[in-house]
């Protein structure tokens, strides 16, 4: 995501809300991970006398909101319809319109940078993220080393009994932790999403994604699909994710985080896209 600005911590916004989705001080956990329970049974000479306790499981708060959170990468804020643009995006009209528009978070005018900053509320620096995955330096803030004491949003909303999972572009594993040997602390399972479905790195085709990955096992569901575009099995994979939540626990709240990389080099867009935008942007 490369529009111009400086990260603010505007990005706190996004975690002011959280607090409210998990509740009040008084009900959310603010200590994480959260301490393990004491044993309230009893516990005498024969299980007959004996009196058992199972730790309960940790529950949101009743009425938590489902959190659905969308990045676009490399789209700059006044390209959709919803705040201007020539792009349609109804969907986001029809919520904007019945709701709030927040127009104060600037990004780093670096992927991996904003991202960092967005999904653990802190300054880029503040996260090891001054700059790109790739081009990490041995040097404070700058390492590309998220650490363990900048809890993300993932963490924080499964830690207070969310469903958490993350959809799309990854490009906050360091450079020498992506491949199959990991370790994997800084894939999305080691910050807090329970289920991955996107690639790592800056960019990747659309049509033959080389670098994707459910969880952490590579991926390569395009072979023998002529017609595979990753955007649309993203969102596939996302609203099947979804609908399981619903139907295996429906009164238990889920963040999904969604990272679409289309807007990204390589540039690749249906051909039906393309033919109904044709010509609006001959001026670039």
């Amino acid at each position: 995501m490369r529009p111009r600005g400086v990260v603010q911590l505007a990005v706190l916004t996004l975690f002011a809300f959280i607090v409210g989705a998990i509740g009040t001080a008084a009900s959310a956990q603010t200590v994480l991970p959260r301490p393990q329970p004491a044993f309230k049974g009893k516990i005498e000479r024969t299980a007959k006398d004996s009196t058992p306790d199972f730790p309960k499981g940790v529950e949101a708060p009743k009425g938590a909101p489902n959190v659905l959170l969308i990045l676009t990468d490399d789209v700059g804020f006044g390209a959709s319809s919803t705040f201007g643009g020539p792009i349609q995006t109804p969907n986001f009209q029809r919520l904007a319109d019945a709701g709030l528009r927040y127009t104060t978070f600037h990004t780093t005018a670096l992927c991996s940078p904003t991202r960092a900053a967005l999904i653990t509320g802190r300054n880029h620096h503040s996260v090891a993220s001054g700059v790109i995955t790739e081009m990490a330096t041995g040097y404070p803030g700058y390492n590309s080393l998220i650490p363990k004491s900048a809890g993300t949003v993932g963490e924080v909303l499964r830690e207070n009994g969310y469903n958490t999972s993350w959809f799309g572009k990854m490009h906050n594993v360091p450079d020498w932790m992506s491949s199959q040997a990991g370790p994997f602390d800084l894939w999305p399972s080691g910050l807090g999403f329970e289920y991955f479905y996107g690639f790592l790195g800056g960019d990747t085709d659309q049509w033959q994604p080389g670098n994707l990955y459910e969880n952490t096992t590579p991926i390569m569901p395009y072979l023998g699909n002529p017609n595979y575009i990753l955007d649309h099995a993203m969102a596939d994979k996302a609203i099947a994710w979804m609908r399981m939540q619903h139907a295996l626990a429906p009164a238990k709240p889920w963040l999904l985080y969604y990272a679409t990389g289309t807007a990204h080099a390589p540039h690749q867009a249906p051909k039906e896209w393309i033919a109904k935008y044709k010509g609006q942007f001959d001026q670039g």
